[in-house]
Parts: structure tokens; C-alpha cells; sequence
């Protein structure tokens, strides 16, 4: 246990947590979340494949894909280590810096998420209002500068998240409520003053995900008053059917991560396995069903998907 001084404690590892209780079924409890990560990883392999392959599917709104299936991939396998270790082999240990950096990646990967899914609005926007200058406002160098800010605001706005942890002095209490490192979880084992720490991470929230849910409501107010004013109906709905598989990502995402951050806040009376159902379902729903929804929604992602597992040419 590392002392700096005689009153300054910071534990050598957390204790990581399953699901309470039930420790003795852990090996039965597996067998979905094993699934689960499988379906995840190799369906988002799959669309990040395709799009690679298909030249049909080089366009705006598949970049934005792969972004998304990136970001899903990056997710599953940041809580796979540690899930699958307490699942399988009781392992519970986590170093103290490697839990930072789980915990950081974690929180920078569902930023980047957020992101990407206002990106994705923001191009279904203008393929229904302005489809004739589509191509001409997404040019591949305008995704890369949108990819690039992605990235740099979630790295930046997240970087002194660890530090402000590390500056912290901790009880003789090191168990974690997940089988994974959250920020809210880390901070409530301090024993200091953690104002900072809330309000740093209250203003990240608000200023990242926050800013993104608010331009993604926006976005579909002004698709919605654009397709309002088509004059035919097969029109209409043709236009709102290219946007179902993106709102059904983000409420897949937005619902349960704002479920997460109001338990952490707010639900100190709600039962632990409420907000341990919750973190799972944030963290590895969305990897899960993200490219089941494209590829069902999405006949050109579901040829191609087929065309892969087949082991045909894409002759286009």
C-alpha cells in the first residue's frame, strides 16, 4: 500500500465486483455475457469490414459507421478483460493505474460515441434537406477534420480526470460496484473533498454529451420540418425510414448512460443491482445491436454482409 505521507493513502489495486450475491453462479451468468461480447465484436468487425470492401458503400453516412462501429469495438473490449476475469477466474484485482486507464478510456470512447452519433445526425440533416449538395458539404476531408475534433475533444476535455483521482486520499474501502472502473465509483471511495471532481466531471458531461443531445434533438426538429414539407407521402416516409436505425442508436446509448450518471448521483437508496443491470446494459447493449439494426435496416450493409459470409466478390 503506497503511503506518501501520514495522511495521504492510495490503495495498491480495487477490488472489481460481478454480481453480488450470486458469485457462486458466475460461471452460468457467463455464457450470455460471453455472447453477448461475440455478437458484438464480430458483428462490428463485420460492418467495419464490408465498408472497407464495398466500394458501393464508400459514402458520408458509412464513414460515419465505422466511426460508430469503431467506437462500440473499442467499449466492448475496454470491459471484456476485467467482466470475463471475474466471471471466469474470480479475478477481482485491478491495479490502481490500470484502473485509471480502463476508466479513462471507458468515459473517452462513450464522448467519442456521443459524437459520433451528432456527426451521424447532423449528415442524415443534410441528406434530406439539401440531398443535391450532399456529396459537396461531406467531402471525405470534411469527415476526417469532423473525425479528427471527435477525438480531440473527447482526449482533451477527459485528460485531467485521472489526475484529479490520483491527487485524491482513499479509505481502507477499495471495492468497486462494477466488474469495470467508473469515475462517480473511483470518487466515492475518496476520503477528501471530492467537489472538484464533481464538478469537473459535471461540466465534461454537460459540455460533451450534454451539448451533443441537445444539437441531436435540433437536428431531427429540422428533419422533421423538412420532410413535413415534402408534398408526397412515399416521400415522407422514404426520408424518415433512412433515419430509423440512427434514433434507434441513440436511445440504445443516451437512455441508459443518463440512467448510469442520475443512479451515481442521485440513486444512493436504489439497489445495487439496479444500477449494476444499468452499466451493463450501457456498456455492452449498443456494441450488441448497433450493427444488428444497420445491417436489418440497411439493405446495401445487408447484401454486402452476406456477399462477406458468403466469400463472394463485391463486383461493384
Amino acid at each position: 500500500m503506497p503511503l506518501v505521507n501520514s495522511s495521504f493513502y492510495q490503495p495498491s489495486t480495487f477490488l472489481l465486483t460481478g454480481f453480488p450475491g450470486l458469485e457462486a453462479n458466475h460461471h452460468w451468468i457467463s455464457i450470455p455475457f460471453c455472447m453477448f461480447y461475440l455478437i458484438g465484436l464480430s458483428g462490428n468487425c463485420l460492418i467495419l469490414i464490408i465498408i472497407k470492401k464495398t466500394q458501393s458503400l464508400h459514402k458520408p453516412m458509412y464513414y460515419f459507421l465505422s466511426m460508430l462501429a469503431l467506437m462500440d469495438l473499442g467499449l466492448a473490449l475496454c470491459t471484456l478483460p476485467t467482466t470475463l476475469g471475474i466471471f471466469w477466474f474470480k479475478i477481482r484485482k485491478i491495479e490502481f493505474n490500470a484502473c485509471l486507464t480502463q476508466m479513462y478510456f471507458i468515459h473517452i470512447l462513450s464522448v467519442m460515441e456521443s459524437s459520433v452519433l451528432l456527426a451521424m445526425a447532423f449528415d442524415r440533416f443534410i441528406a434530406i434537406s439539401n440531398p443535391l449538395r450532399y456529396s459537396s458539404i461531406l467531402t471525405k476531408s470534411t469527415i476526417i477534420k469532423i473525425g479528427l475534433a471527435i477525438v480531440s475533444r473527447a482526449v482533451i476535455s477527459l485528460f485531467p480526470i485521472p489526475f484529479l483521482l490520483k491527487r485524491l486520499t482513499y479509505c481502507g474501502n477499495n471495492v468497486l460496484s462494477h466488474s469495470f472502473c467508473f469515475h462517480p465509483d473511483i470518487m466515492k471511495l475518496a476520503c477528501a473533498d471530492i467537489k472538484v471532481n464533481i464538478l469537473y466531471g459535471l461540466i465534461v458531461i454537460l459540455s460533451t454529451v450534454g451539448v451533443d443531445c441537445v444539437f441531436i434533438v435540433l437536428s431531427y426538429v429540422l428533419i422533421i420540418k423538412t420532410v413535413v414539407s415534402l408534398t408526397t407521402k412515399g416521400k415522407c416516409l422514404k426520408a424518415l425510414n433512412t433515419c430509423v436505425s440512427h434514433i434507434c442508436a441513440v436511445l440504445i446509448f443516451f437512455i441508459p448512460m443518463i440512467g448510469l450518471s442520475f443512479l451515481h448521483r442521485f440513486g444512493n437508496n436504489v439497489p445495487p443491482m439496479v444500477n449494476i443491470v444499468v452499466a451493463y446494459i450501457y456498456l455492452i447493449v449498443p456494441p450488441v445491436l448497433n450493427p444488428i439494426i444497420y445491417s436489418i435496416k440497411s439493405k446495401q450493409i445487408r447484401r454486402a454482409m452476406l456477399r462477406t459470409l458468403w466469400w463472394k466478390n463485391d463486383s461493384t
